[in-house]
């Protein structure tokens, strides 16, 4: 592609020996990745400025540089100066690579929790009706024949397009992905276009990371606010927050609710049996969108994965596949098909005592996890808990607060805790303040804990604490991840007899091992 062709939607400032004949074989924002005739953009991240590298692109062989200084160290190389490198990257890359999500449908699903199980419901809903689907999220990418292990929830930009082009290559009706904040906060999802949007939830998450949660709020709801007209919103109004974006989009708003009323489309009759969501799925009215109609009526649901906050998720994926078209019929019989996401309160032993893993990120993941617990049959329940790295003092003080709250209705005696070491990189550390505070708030509530270095020995003393009926509880994020596979180990040594085959199921449907969990 010539430059002239890529600089045709770009908005830049000037440029110093600009020759727009110029092929463009590719694009990077790592110098590493530069190959002769590519574009360098540099970006300033968190960890270090992209401008320093532009030395390493240009021995790579890059042709031209966007940048947001220029400099006088590199001769006639071609400098494109932009205002912000990170939107220019976006821009380009679609451009690049041909605005492949104007090529298909794209569902961008955000929210505080439970992104990631609502993505993946969605994904089987839709191969269930028999479309070919795309997938982009905080687990994995599904291009078509590809899949791949996520780094972050939402791809850079670049990668982000690269995705969408391989879909197209491929021929995906269908993509359904996670837009995280951080993802909105860094423009790498600017050129996406969007079909259908989705905001289920909102609390405090990302403090440090967006500076406030005013912030916070501004970036999560920038999805719904800068929506196309002619896009679909689906929105649940059971958050007063999210309530207010109903004005505030010139998409077309469609309202979900789960536990309370006002929503177009809502939960009844909620039940749950062992843990599992049944309940009956009501529209209240018609509601007329551009391409279809949804019906007045209603129909039940019964999930096999478990949950409070599985219903949550079932209820979003349901609303938007309603709008996108899906039978009813084929909705229901998806979700009783769909074997969870794992991490999500995902059961990974049923025996003597049961274990459940969690990601438990935050206080509205805490809450929901322990409040379905709390309404399980169990005897005593024990809790592994990884403290969270790398998340800032705010996020580690209200989850550690959330936690002890439950510790009377729960009749938790003591949490056991972990920093995690040898399991996570240096993103997810955990630092000494972030320890302390959760020290400071378990010491306040009386609550007795004893904080390992290793993920093995917290999950080794929890499980030679457990018996009959118990509830094992891994909870934590990226600390926590190699957690079931060390309990289940345990587990082995300790019971040869067990069938290993069956005992080691859960790990063998992860993605992390291989296998693709739907």
């Amino acid at each position: 592609m010539k430059l002239k062709e890529l600089l045709k939607s770009l908005d830049f400032i000037e440029a110093r020996n600009l020759d727009i004949a110029l092929e463009i074989e590719g694009i990077a924002c790592h110098s590493a990745r530069v190959s002769p005739g590519f574009i360098y953009v540099a970006i300033k991240g968190y960890v270090t400025d992209g401008h320093m590298y532009i030395g390493q692109a240009l021995e790579g062989g890059a042709s031209v540089v966007v940048l947001e200084e220029f400099s006088d160290d590199f001769g006639q190389v071609c400098q494109i100066r932009v205002k912000d490198s990170r939107k220019a990257l976006s821009r380009l890359s679609s451009e690049f690579y041909g605005n492949p999500s104007q090529r298909m449908k794209v569902i961008g699903v955000t929210a505080t929790n439970g992104k990631t199980t609502t993505t993946f419901i969605l994904d089987h809903i839709f191969e269930m009706a028999g479309f070919r689907t795309g997938l982009i999220g905080s687990v994995l990418a599904k291009t078509g024949k590809r899949t791949e292990l996520a780094s972050l929830t939402t791809p850079e930009s670049l990668d982000l397009q690269r995705i969408f082009s391989e879909m197209v290559q491929e021929k995906m009706d269908r993509t359904v992905m996670e837009v995280s904040s951080s993802a909105l906060e860094l423009s790498r999802v600017n050129d996406i276009d969007y079909d259908i949007v989705s905001f289920n939830n909102f609390s405090r998450e990302h403090i440090d990371q967006h500076g406030s949660y005013e912030r916070y709020w501004e970036v999560k709801s920038s999805l719904i606010r800068d929506a196309k007209p002619g896009a679909v919103a689906v929105l649940n109004v059971d958050d007063e927050r999210i309530r207010t974006l109903v004005d505030r989009t010139e998409a077309q708003v469609v309202t979900i609710s789960v536990y309370g009323e006002g929503g177009m489309i809502s939960c009844s009759n909620l039940k749950l049996n062992k843990g599992r969501g049944s309940f009956d799925v009501v529209i209240e009215k018609e509601i007329v969108l551009p391409q279809r109609t949804i019906s007045k009526g209603s129909f039940h649901v019964d999930l096999r994965i478990p949950g409070y906050h599985s219903v949550e998720n079932a209820m979003m994926a349901i609303a938007i596949a309603l709008v996108d078209g899906v039978d009813t019929g084929l909705i229901k019989d998806a979700l009783m098909d769909f074997g969870g996401v794992e991490r999500r309160f995902e059961f990974v032993y049923e025996n003597q005592f049961t274990i459940i893993d969690d990601h438990f990120a935050n206080i509205k993941n805490i809450n929901s996890t322990l409040g379905t617990i709390a309404d399980m049959h169990r005897n005593k329940v024990h809790i592994a808990y990884a403290i969270r790295g790398n998340r800032g003092v705010t996020v580690n003080r209200e989850n550690a607060e959330s936690l002890v709250n439950w510790k009377d209705k729960l009749g938790i005696e003591g949490i056991i805790a972990t920093r995690s070491i040898g399991s996570v990189t240096w993103k997810d550390k955990v630092s000494e303040e972030e320890e302390q505070v959760f020290r400071e708030v378990l010491d306040l509530a009386g609550l007795e804990y004893v904080i390992y270095d290793t993920l093995e020995e917290a999950i080794q003393v929890t499980l030679e604490k457990s018996g009959e009926d118990d509830i094992v509880l891994l909870a934590g994020c990226q600390g926590m991840d190699r957690g079931a596979g060390i309990a289940l180990e345990h587990i082995h040594k300790a019971n040869p007899q067990i069938d290993e085959e069956e005992l080691f199921k859960p790990l063998k449907r992860r993605v992390s091992e291989g296998g693709f969990l739907l």
